[in-house]
Order: C-alpha cells, then structure tokens, then sequence
C-alpha cells in the first residue's frame, strides 16, 4: 500500500486488534493486570492500557516513558508481521500520552510567550519527531513560525516570530522530518 492510501476503517480496527492481542499476551507474561481499549482517532489505530495498580502501570511507562515508546514499537512491529503494511499505531499507558502533549504543549506556549516578548528566536531542547510535531502545530495555530533543526537523537525546534524574522519558514519546514509519532 503506498503512503499516501488511506487505510480504511476496517484496516485500522484490524490494526488495533492485532496490537490488543499482542499486548494482552505481554501484560500475561509480565502477569500484570490490565484493560486494554481500542479505537481509532485521527486515522490511526490507537490502544491504551489501563490497569488499577499504580505500580505496574508505572513500571509500563517508565522514564520519560521510555517503555511505552518502546511498547509502541514492538507493537508496531507485530502488526506490520501480521499485516504486511506498517503502522502508525499509537499505543498509549494509562493516559500518559495525553499528560505529554499537554506538558508539550505548555512548553511550546511558553517559548511562544518567549519568542513574542524577545523578539528573538527560541530553541527548545532536543525532542523525538513526536513531540517536535505537537510543537510545530502549538506554534502554527498561535501564528508563529518553527523550524527542526540538527539531527536525531538532537534534532531539536526553533520557535520564531512571524514577521520581522531574520528566518522565515516554509509550511513544509513544519513537518520535516517530524510527523512519525
């Protein structure tokens, strides 16, 4: 299937599935007590754990969420073997995700709030291309300009005013690079 095909929703569901399946069989492995939720939302298959014990939903997100990252791509992995096509299957812990984008999208408010008082150029710190894009949306819809800048593991965004700048951004500069999630 080429990238730029849509799947449809039948194809996402199936997505899901799959990922709930391989998630069930993990959480019996780690004998961790879990619900798992499916659905789909912006044309991606999604799938939360959610668990009553603190402790193991904890242990599933790990630092900076390192091991929901790495849950995500395991999962991602399985439904591609099972499927033949990739994913962008997001896989979230608990409604961690949601905590993120909202510390994400504070972060962006406040290099905003930066770029507008300074009139200077804001650099935030290196960011995976996830958190980049949820970045560059906060900027465009408040009416500024972002740019990723330098390369993985730092590649990292720039926040700059609209007019007046000394670098100016096209709307592909935006997405460069970073709308993998």
């Amino acid at each position: 299937m080429a990238q730029d095909d849509e799947k449809t929703i039948d194809q996402l569901n199936e997505e899901a599935d799959i990922a709930a399946d391989y998630l069930e069989g993990l959480l019996d492995i780690v004998d961790y007590e879990g619900d798992i939720e499916m659905g789909v939302r912006n044309n991606r298959p999604t799938v939360q754990i959610v668990a009553d014990d603190d402790t193991d939903i904890k242990h599933l997100i790990g630092r900076n969420g390192e091991v929901v990252d790495a849950l995500q791509q395991l999962t991602r992995l399985a439904v591609q073997q099972k499927t033949g096509e990739r994913s962008h299957l997001i896989v979230d812990v608990d409604g961690y995700l949601k905590h993120k984008r909202q510390r994400l999208h504070d972060i962006a408010l406040d290099a905003i709030d930066e770029a507008r008082e300074t009139g200077e150029p804001v650099d935030l710190k290196p960011m995976n291309s996830f958190e980049r894009k949820i970045v560059h949306d906060v900027v465009r819809e408040e009416g500024l300009k972002s740019r990723s800048h330098g390369e993985e593991p730092h590649r990292y965004v720039t926040v700059y005013l609209k007019s007046g700048s000394a670098e100016t951004t096209t709307e592909d500069d935006y997405f460069e690079d970073d709308v993998e999630a």
